[in-house]
């Protein structure tokens, strides 16, 4: 090490290094302009000019190339120096008038004007571009000419070859001096970030976006500047932790697995292959991925919606569906995407609430397909909102160039045509399969379908061609999120099945650190506000928030994040517990319900009680709430914020609880989900009690002929039963009922309603559903010929006289469904029509077959039903709820009149036979509701915890659901949901344990004097009577049933004497909060 001193300060560096690294390391502040850190050092400024005295004459040196030597005395802010800066400034100053970055520099120095005669350059010589380029490996620049003539330029004054556009000169540049297009012969064009769609750039070593899971960087080889140069090297040079090896080499790793899940995702279609939508032709049109990339906190347009070509907001947006699917021409595909739909309804609302109700907002559109759970809600809501639903065929968009605006061209269901000018355009495209992943199941030898997607059964929806593979997600087909997430957890459980005896044998413990005790420390909040985006920072001030807390009693450190939740945000609040000693943290951001356990883990990986943590919801209760009040939303975000520090000043450890788990489950409802989730749990190793009410399997499957696919239904229904039926660890209870039920996760009694009490750890709930009965809708009943669609479907089986005979029948759709009574979409009904219009096709190809429908939703690859149906001849007449079809009886024959929506005339229909496709209800579910506390949605069918994210769990831990009794749905997802279901409900029964809340009831001993009044109030039953002796008296107190207390309060609610308490919830820390609300502290 060699000593020396810096004004008067005694500092160390090594041999070698340079002044001005060690003074940078030490805190004490030099003044630069060509120096960087990347770079060797030139001292071409002299701005770092420092004075240094030898021992016997003081004399100046660039600091930033001076090597430190032992003794040497080194002033860095002497007057002299101050007046040599500033006369090295000024002259920039004359030299760079108008460059911002040298008047800010200027001011620094207290320089308005220069004594000097003004130039009107931009370059102040640095050098700093030409080093770069000399580092990367080209020296495509380089500083030529001589005194006053000296410039930054090209060889011989012409644009370069050698310049390969990698832009380091320009980056590095401090005043923007440098263009590509001066430089190079060859055109610039930034890397497209993959994350960002193209919207926005990337470098050649980047993260692939901000919540990257691990958030390690990549390096792109086709356009990093080292592989094309062998040069620059300059990301392993700065890398603290030496990670970066431009030597490594692609490896192959062979691993030994007993299954394969394929879940490769989808491409986007690519509309630049048609000049009909002007796709990358003109600035204000782009695909709805890129418009959910605007829309996005995280984006490159950080959520706010404006035209690329000149930045202004839109006054009219126009959505264009089906782009790249249902359709042949220009490259399409002739399947549905399923997503699209709800996408534009999904983007039409976020337009609306960013740029307000004004607004105006236009979907062109074939059908609305709106048919998963609470869809038809929002596809109605979006209507409410004034955005206008267009049924039409776009033919081209064409650009109005004085304006920047789109002119659409569309032809309307009548024929007529119309245009109409937008301010910007989104593409709804399709989902495709991309080529790779076509290679890759020719590798695997995999058998693919006709539009690329995996050839799967529909009664083995995750199953492949070859044994031991399997697939889920777009992969099997077009499908949305919650379809996507069901059958990876589908895949899991079949992939697992057979490998059961394996588990566990390559498992890892995780080991947390040990948890200080803060019992005797001082208290230290910390407070970390999430701008979760601009869910809450769009709306609240969250700086200010920030500042607030910061105010706060006993808040010790206070922060904000982008997005608290994701990896990086959590490290880093470890890093702040750690380095300001944080005992306490309140997270302030959104729901608890879908976060808390996450930030909970965090505490414990910083070494402190999990339950020392507290949490404001401050998007749900104040930013989301108070979109159009942003001042009033941040002072109740503060207030938020208050009351949870309240809060934590007063958390206590608390003790962790956990309970031994019963390794077996219950499956209500013997149909093909509960029958496929019993096998699949069975398959894993563990016994399972199946429970029917009726006195046979099979469910509602047994009443349908075949799938879409046409594979036959029953004998699969037969051999699952068969099945169940001889497996050993399946116990069945026919004609039975769940009469009752206590306990919690991983710990249930369920009493049947014969008597028999049943231990179990989890429960599925697959109870399906029913066809409803329109009884006096369209003649039913009144008329043999009007049929319900199950019974045209079993006639057309058994070849029935009726049908086979029949000149003209009718279908009408959405019969009892999609009206305020039942606001939602069967989803099966419009595929189901159409299988059994081309079966009648099939029995006599000149009979008249109509489908009377609202919107046709042959969703994915069933729109190849709907394009036979359409080329064999079926006809499809549109109808509205303000114009339903009229159904007459015409002695023996049927009547129909609906008003055609082409001819927008009434047209008559004559049909022999009339099929009903009606609404699918749930069984009675409240029982079973209130049995095991699981919610049901407004229309009876069971509710979910989170559509997306947890699409089959309900709000009870250990109990999940399955099947029709969640919403209506084909076979093979009902099957894809049984396997499902039953992977999550391994994911509790392969453990041993359960960790339990430890935020429970506890009785306080001094205060209870065994009134029981808690007892009754109780609705997990888990407080009971307790006496025993006390100074010789028999006392009476309440004693809890960890295990099945839940904290819900109601006991520390009705105990008039403070006798029995909800740890983390005591009346001190509740009255704190409340005091906190008031403005008291």
């Amino acid at each position: 090490m060699v000593s020396f001193k810096i004004n008067g300060k005694d500092v160390q560096g090594e041999t070698g290094e340079y002044l001005l690294q060690v003074a940078q390391r030490n805190g004490i502040a030099i003044p630069t302009l060509c120096h960087h850190k990347m770079l060797e050092p030139a001292g071409m400024c002299r701005l770092c000019l420092v004075e240094l005295f030898d021992g016997r004459r003081t004399r100046l040196v660039t600091s930033c190339n001076y090597p430190v030597w032992e003794g040497m005395q080194i002033q860095t802010d002497t007057e002299a120096l101050r007046h040599i800066r500033t006369l090295i400034v000024e002259l920039l100053l004359s030299r760079c008038p108008h460059s911002p970055f040298v008047k800010e520099l200027a001011q620094t120095y207290g320089i308005a004007e220069p004594r000097f005669t003004a130039g009107d350059d931009d370059c102040i010589l640095c050098g700093l571009c030409t080093r770069i380029c000399e580092r990367i490996g080209k020296s495509a620049i380089g500083l030529s000419g001589r005194g006053i003539e000296i410039k930054v330029d090209t060889p011989y004054q012409m644009q370069a070859e050698d310049c390969i556009t990698c832009g380091a000169c320009v980056s590095i540049c401090p005043t923007g001096h440098i263009k590509l297009a001066d430089i190079s012969k060859h055109d610039f064009r930034p890397i497209p970030s993959e994350y960002d769609v193209g919207l926005s750039g990337r470098k050649p070593i980047y993260i692939p976006y901000a919540q990257a899971v691990p958030k390690t960087p990549a390096i792109d080889r086709s356009v990093c500047a080292h592989f094309k140069t062998d040069g620059c090297r300059i990301c392993a040079q700065v890398c603290p932790a030496g990670a970066i090896d431009h030597a490594q080499q692609d490896e192959t790793i062979e691993l030994d697995v007993g299954s394969v899940i394929l879940a490769t995702g989808l491409q986007p279609f690519d509309p630049s292959h048609t000049d009909r939508y002007l796709y990358g032709r003109h600035p204000n049109v782009m695909t709805n991925l890129e418009f959910e990339r605007m829309l996005s906190p995280s984006g490159p347009f950080q959520g706010h919606i404006r035209r690329r070509s000149d930045g202004k907001d839109p006054k009219k947006i126009a959505w264009v569906q089906c782009v790249g699917s249902r359709s042949h021409r220009d490259g399409a595909n002739p399947y549905c995407s399923t997503v699209c739909c709800m996408a534009a309804l999904k983007q039409t609302i976020i337009a609306k609430e960013h740029l307000g109700n004004g607004l105006d907002t236009a979907v062109f559109l074939m059908d609305m397909r709106t048919h998963r759970k609470d869809f038809e809600k929002y596809y109605e809501r979006a209507k409410k909102q004034g955005g206008r639903l267009i049924r039409s065929r776009v033919h081209t968009i064409d650009p109005v160039e004085a304006t920047g605006d789109l002119t659409i061209r569309y032809v309307l269901e009548n024929g007529k045509t119309r245009q109409e000018n937008f301010d910007m355009v989104v593409l709804s495209i399709g989902l495709t399969i991309p080529p790779s992943t076509v290679e890759l199941a020719q590798r695997l030898g995999v058998q693919l379908g006709p539009n690329r997607f995996l050839d799967a059964d529909c009664l083995s929806p995750v199953a492949t061609s070859r044994p031991g593979v399997y697939a889920c997600g777009v992969l099997t087909g077009p499908k949305d999120i919650p379809q996507t997430v069901a059958e990876a957890s589908a895949a899991a459980s079949a992939a697992t099945g057979a490998l059961a005896l394996a588990r566990g044998t390559l498992q890892k413990k995780k080991v947390f650190p040990p948890e200080s005790n803060v019992d005797s420390e001082e208290v230290r909040v910390g407070v970390f506000v999430c701008n979760c985006g601009i869910n809450i920072g769009g709306v609240a001030d969250v700086p200010a928030i920030v500042d607030y807390a910061k105010t706060l009693r006993d808040v010790a450190y206070a922060k904000d994040h982008l997005f608290s939740c994701s990896q990086d945000s959590q490290m880093d609040i470890i890093a702040q517990i750690k380095e300001h000693n944080l005992n306490r943290v309140v997270v302030a951001s959104c729901s608890p319900s879908t976060h808390q356990a996450i930030f909970q883990e965090m505490l414990r990986n910083a070494g402190l009680n999990k339950y020392l943590f507290e949490m404001a919801n401050i998007r749900n209760h104040c930013t989301w709430c108070h979109q159009q009040e942003p001042q009033k939303a941040t002072q109740k975000c503060k207030d938020l914020v208050n009351m949870a520090v309240a809060k934590a000043r007063l958390l206590k450890p608390l003790e962790y609880l956990s309970a031994n788990v019963t390794n077996k489950a219950l499956v209500v409802g013997g149909g093909v989900s509960g029958m496929v989730s019993a096998l699949a749990i069975a398959d894993q190793g563990f016994a399972v009690d199946l429970i029917e009410q009726k006195d046979a399997l099979g469910g509602q499957a047994l009443k349908l002929d075949k799938t879409w696919k046409g594979e036959p239904i029953r004998p699969f229904v037969e051999e699952v039963i068969r099945k169940v039926q001889s497996n050993q660890k399946i116990t069945l209870h026919l004609g039975s009922t769940v009469a009752e039920a206590s306990g919690f996760a991983g710990n249930f009694v369920s009493k049947l309603s014969n008597g028999q009490q049943i231990e179990h750890g989890v429960a599925v709930l697959a109870t399906g559903a029913k066809a409803f009965q329109p009884e006096g809708l369209y003649l039913f009943g009144k008329n043999p010929n009007v049929l319900h669609l199950l019974d045209m479907d079993s006639e057309i089986a058994r070849k029935t006289e009726r049908n086979q005979k029949a000149k003209a029948v009718a279908f009408i759709q959405c019969v009892g469904s999609r009206i305020p009574e039942r606001p939602y979409c069967n989803k099966i009904c419009c595929s189901h029509s159409v299988e059994n219009a081309l079966k009648l096709k099939a029995i006599d190809p000149e009979m008249d077959v109509y489908i009377i429908y609202r919107d046709m939703r042959t969703y994915g690859e069933r729109e190849s039903l709907y394009a036979a149906a359409r080329e064999k001849g079926v006809i499809f007449i549109r109808y509205t709820l303000d114009h339903l079809p009229q159904v007459e009886d015409l002695a023996g024959r049927l009547k129909i009149t609906v008003k055609d929506h082409i001819l927008q005339k009434p047209v008559a229909i004559i049909a022999d036979v009339l099929a009903l496709a009606t609404a699918v209800v749930p069984n009675d579910n409240s029982a079973l509701s209130q049995t095991y506390k699981v919610a049901l949605n407004a229309e009876g069918f069971f509710s979910e915890v989170h559509a997306k994210i947890r699409p089959l769990d309900s709000a009870t831990d250990g109990i999940f659901m399955a099947g029709m009794c969640h919403f209506p749905k084909p076979i093979e997802e009902s099957i894809a949901e049984g396997y499902a279901a039953a992977s999550r409900a391994t994911t509790i029964l392969s453990k041993e344990f359960l960790q339990l809340e430890s935020t429970i009831s506890h009785p306080v001993d001094e205060n209870c004097d065994g009134c029981a009044f808690c007892i009754e109030p109780c609705p997990y039953q888990a407080i009971s009577l307790l006496e025993y002796m006390k100074g010789g008296e028999v006392k009476k107190t309440v004693e809890v049933n960890e295990v099945r207390c839940k904290g819900c309060g109601s006991c520390m609610a009705t105990c008039p004497k403070q006798g029995i308490v909800v740890k983390g919830f005591t009346m001190e820390q509740l009255g704190a909060q409340v005091e906190a609300a008031l403005g008291l502290i």
